[in-house]
């Protein structure tokens, strides 16, 4: 490969990732994996001498034949989506006619069902902090909020005093690619907040500032570790055996939504998902669990 075809592609490059973070306002971590793919793939063709706007088809299935004994089956897709994305952006921009890549297909993958805490094992979570403690209060109003808004890890820790609405009863957050999402809290939750804010937050400045909700124990902003742990320590004293994470109360969350009656698009707003699709798992969730309760208890199972 020529040393202006390698500069040509080089910015190429730069262009496409522009456009996902511009126009499609994808997140940070999606268009580094895709950055990642791609200059995988220019690797691949300069070991070849070739170039990106001058290969076939079969040149493409190389590329994926061979990373398929490297990549797990989920990074696999993502590096055909990062192809196929790639090639229609040179197609639109010009610089190729005919797209290599529209025939590769995407394989299936099978997606694992979450692990969900049933309704009594969140009671039982919730139950744990010490209420007559700052941290106590604190912990509370993080896990009531977690449970009661499926928000994910980041956008928790990521939470202002100005974005809860305790009179509205709601909050606002910022998701995946920078998309702002109202979510409605709940009174459990925002009587816990009350408490926290009222009695505890003001212990954790100690005379400082901090425009962020939750606190540690030194008045900075709280960690994702921190959150992490915070949670298994509780799970532990709940005699809770499952493996748990923050994303655990998200996937709790949206299944007892479905559970309870709500439907898929709305769960799918709260949630923040911009694909109803990735909503969908939660349906398959809900309907395991309702096959073990017709097993169970069905005088015919």
């Amino acid at each position: 490969m020529k040393e202006e075809e390698v500069f040509q592609e080089d910015h190429l490059l730069d262009q496409f990732m522009g456009q996902l973070k511009v126009e499609r306002g994808l997140a940070r971590n999606t268009i580094e994996a895709y950055n990642r793919d791609l200059i995988g793939f220019f690797e691949f063709l300069k070991q070849r001498r070739l170039s990106a706007t001058n290969v076939k088809q079969e040149d493409l299935v190389s590329f994926i034949a061979e990373k398929r004994a490297h990549l797990s089956a989920t990074s696999l897709a993502r590096c055909l989506v990062s192809l196929r994305m790639f090639y229609r952006f040179l197609v639109s921009e010009g610089k190729i006619a005919i797209n290599p890549a529209r025939l590769l297909g995407i394989p299936k993958l099978y997606q694992h069902l979450p692990h969900v805490l049933s309704r009594d094992e969140v009671e039982g979570l919730l139950a744990q902090p010490n209420q007559n403690t700052t941290m106590g209060k604190r912990d509370t109003a993080m896990l009531e909020v977690l449970y009661a808004t499926g928000l994910r890890a980041s956008e928790l820790i990521g939470l202002r005093m100005a974005n809860i609405n305790m009179e509205g009863g709601y909050l606002r957050t910022i998701g995946k690619g920078s998309k702002e999402r109202i979510v409605p809290m709940g009174s459990k939750a925002i009587d816990a907040l009350k408490r926290y804010m009222t009695d505890s937050r003001g212990s954790l400045l100690k005379k400082g500032a901090s425009p962020y909700l939750f606190l540690n124990s030194r008045g900075g902003r709280l960690t994702r570790q921190g959150l992490w742990k915070i949670l298994k320590n509780h799970a532990r004293k709940a005699g809770i055996t499952k493996r748990i994470t923050p994303h655990t109360l998200r996937h709790s969350f949206a299944t007892h939504l479905l559970e309870g009656g709500a439907d898929l698009r709305s769960v799918q707003v709260m949630l923040g998902h911009a694909d109803i699709s990735t909503t969908q798992i939660y349906t398959h969730v809900a309907m395991e669990r309702l096959k073990e309760v017709h097993e169970k208890y069905h005088p015919r199972p």
